[in-house]
């Protein structure tokens, strides 16, 4: 009897258990059935606030108890086993934390009511971490950002009306003076120190050996300079055939061109000074050129002019070519010259640029005397055409 009383108690106490409703354990949390207790369906509810407010669909009525199963609807768990089954944990709210939701089916969040949610407890988005990288910007109109175009119309004359200075009487004239300094620095107003010895090299030729040099540099700003130059030649061991320097103001005439005046000193022959007027630039398709008119103080007018181009074959290999000629307005027979052009001489140099600053050069070199000149030079047994080869360095800084 004992036993048998045992048996029955049992199975009473299973038989609730599983007469539960679990039709609902396919559908994903929304379609749960909840505990029918009431602490249970309190916090059941609660459950289901969180969800709608995270913008869940939950189905209307899922806490509330289950109903008692019809006869025969315990049977469709009959072969089911629910020995390891934990339905404490359904008590639970569930960790939704680790979901990935990028699949789930947002569409009916459209229909959610959002009157109810609490946006003020809600945290502020940081959203420089966005990445908009995804984003379709194509329907937004941009010509809408512009802003608006600059009038073409003048300034009215009411613009330049008021006094010259006005800041000063806001600012300070003290103020004033050291910004519209620092304005002008900015804008030009700054002073260089630039030296270039285009030419400094050793001339292999006939007879004896020679040398020559070609320097100039500047001081000063944009628009105004004081530009120093001097060039010369001769041969090793002798007396210096040819040697000059030159002080000038030069000053911008255009993007491209300087006039300069100033005057040079001779250093070898009759030491006479000329006072000089001429023009250095770039020419069009990138020709510098220097040219000048020269006035002695024994009343010799001379004109020179040179040109010159740069032909990168790369980065650093350059193959320059020179040419330059000499040209006399009258006779001056103490300069050995004649009327007319004297000379001209015509250059090839090859340099290599180890640094923009350093290059070292070799090349070829061809002179000849013209016109009466060639002829006072045949007159006195010296040589009217010379040929050179050249090896030499160009320097700048």
């Amino acid at each position: 009897m004992m036993r048998l009383l045992t048996a029955v108690l049992l199975a009473g106490i299973a038989h609730p258990a599983m007469a539960q409703d679990h039709s609902g354990h396919s559908g994903g949390h929304s379609d749960h059935a909840m505990p029918a207790t009431q602490s249970a369906q309190s916090e059941c509810e609660e459950e289901a606030a969180r969800h709608r407010a995270m913008g869940h669909p939950v189905a209307e009525g899922s806490c509330a108890p289950a109903a008692e199963p019809a006869d025969g609807a315990s049977d469709e768990h009959s072969g089911m086993d629910h020995g390891n089954m934990d339905h404490g944990a359904m008590d639970q709210p569930m960790d939704h934390s680790g979901m990935d939701h990028s699949g789930m089916d947002h569409g009916p969040m459209d229909a959610v009511d959002h009157s109810g949610m609490d946006h003020g407890a809600m945290p502020e988005m940081d959203h420089t971490q966005m990445d908009h990288s995804g984003m379709n910007h194509s329907g937004m109109d941009y010509g809408a950002m512009q802003p608006a175009p600059i009038p073409d119309a003048p300034p009215p004359p009411a613009a330049g009306s008021g006094p010259p200075r006005a800041a000063d009487a806001i600012w300070g004239a003290e103020a004033m003076r050291a910004s519209r300094r620092a304005l002008r620095i900015e804008n030009g107003g700054m002073r260089y120190l630039w030296f270039q010895g285009d030419r400094a090299e050793y001339r292999a030729r006939e007879g004896s050996d020679g040398y020559l040099w070609d320097v100039q540099g500047y001081y000063g700003g944009d628009i105004d300079k004081v530009w120093f130059k001097s060039e010369g030649e001769g041969s090793f061991g002798e007396k210096a055939e040819s040697a000059e320097i030159q002080a000038l103001w030069s000053h911008a005439i255009g993007p491209w061109w300087d006039l300069q005046t100033g005057i040079r000193q001779d250093l070898t022959g009759p030491g006479r000074t000329h006072a000089v007027v001429g023009v250095q630039g770039l020419a069009p398709y990138i020709f510098e050129v220097d040219a000048a008119a020269f006035l002695s103080n024994k009343g010799d007018l001379t004109a020179r002019i040179e040109a010159e181009i740069d032909q990168r074959i790369t980065q650093r290999l350059i193959l320059q070519p020179v040419v330059e000629t000499r040209f006399a307005f009258g006779d001056a027979p103490t300069l050995d010259q004649g009327t007319g052009f004297t000379d001209v001489e015509a250059g090839l140099r090859l340099r290599y640029e180890i640094r923009r600053q350093f290059a070292p050069y070799v090349g070829v070199s061809w002179e000849r005397k013209l016109g009466e000149t060639a002829t006072i030079a045949r007159s006195m047994g010296d040589e009217v055409e010379e040929t050179a080869l050249l090896a030499g360095v160009r320097i700048w800084f």
